[in-house]
């Protein structure tokens, strides 16, 4: 059981919770007894979704912009946690697109966090991405300045200031809004080739319940600066789209396309300095923050030692699901699960 901090009278602001992990988070904090889970984002129809399909007077909404501090400061008033998912994620749209992920990734991000320092906001956790990990691409390199803001806020905070910031990577998130899963059952429905960038390629897989898992354990765990990572596992490209076939009992053809416009063959959740300072907490891994300073001679004179038997923690090298444990995993999200029983496949029949 998470070391959770305790919901009674609390409020809760998810930026940029009308995605994914916002729905899935509030969904959690709701169940949790959270007195108040504030919606702040700028889709006016997806919140109106929102609102009507939980029907709880416990949600509240809040249209405005990360980029524009003064709608920031408005929804942070009274706010005692913030989960911040606001973020430009799509790798293709960041690329011929940049500063629009630098207004949101980074722009937006400073002003959250310090409008959260501002209203004394007990702690911020920033949802990143392990894209940011030698970051090839303007998603992973915004998504990496992202975290380096929140960590210089963080430095500059007292161990004891009132609040604390920290920050989260994962990798993919299984199902989430325009994730490939989706995208191979809606292929597969339209009749169409499952279309795949490298059959090689490899990425973690993390279900949306353990992003959630991993974010509570942020802030129930948090120092100043920290970067918390749930460890998960990995497969191919095509083990995951032939897994999706075969669960969907389709015969469609998968097509390889080519890498996308900033793709990397393989993802890393932390580099290899970051792997020598990190702490084992089970499931997760702590990194904490570098504490030096701008006496460079931390820097230049005193450098650390690397240590040949460490190495990144990347999807070629952690630990692989095979075609069967990918399908296994595919059939513990709720999500799939009802897509297949749409389609009139028992769930019950392919698990066994």
């Amino acid at each position: 059981m998470l070391n959770s901090p305790k919901p009674d009278g609390k409020t809760v602001l998810i930026t940029g919770g009308t995605g994914s992990f916002g729905k899935t988070m509030a969904v959690d904090l709701l169940k949790a007894g959270y007195e108040e889970v504030r919606i702040f984002s700028r889709d006016e129809c997806k919140q109106d979704e929102m609102r009507n399909h939980f029907a709880d007077k416990r949600l509240k909404f809040h249209i405005g912009d990360v980029r524009q501090r003064h709608s920031v400061d408005r929804a942070m008033e009274g706010v005692d946690l913030v989960f911040h998912a606001a973020a430009l994620k799509q790798v293709p749209s960041c690329e011929f697109f940049p500063m629009e992920a630098v207004a949101t990734n980074i722009t937006g991000s400073h002003n959250v966090i310090e409008s959260a320092v501002a209203n004394k906001v007990q702690c911020v956790v920033c949802l990143g991405t392990d894209k940011a990990v030698y970051p090839v691409n303007a998603m992973g390199m915004t998504k990496a300045l992202m975290e380096k803001v929140a960590q210089s806020v963080a430095r500059r905070l007292a161990d004891n200031s009132a609040t604390r910031v920290c920050s989260v990577r994962y990798g993919n998130v299984m199902y989430s809004r325009g994730s490939v899963i989706p995208l191979f059952i809606r292929q597969i429905r339209e009749g169409n080739p499952i279309t795949i960038t490298d059959p090689n390629m490899t990425r973690f897989l993390l279900p949306l319940r353990d992003s959630v898992e991993l974010v509570r354990f942020a802030f129930a765990n948090a120092r100043q600066g920290d970067v918390f990572i749930k460890k998960a596992a990995a497969c191919t490209i095509n083990d995951l789209a032939q897994a999706v076939k075969e669960l969907f009992q389709s015969d469609t053809e998968i097509k390889i396309i080519g890498v996308r416009h900033g793709e990397k063959q393989h993802e890393a959740l932390a580099s290899v300095a970051e792997m020598l300072r990190s702490e084992d907490m089970g499931d997760f891994l702590r990194i904490p923050m570098d504490e030096r300073d701008l006496d460079y001679s931390g820097f230049f004179t005193e450098g650390d030692q690397i240590t040949p038997q460490v190495q990144d923690y990347d999807s070629e090298t952690t630990q692989h699901l095979d075609l069967d444990d990918v399908k296994a995993l595919l059939l513990s999200l709720p999500e799939v699960r009802a897509e297949l029983e749409r389609d009139g496949i028992a769930t019950l029949a392919v698990q066994g």
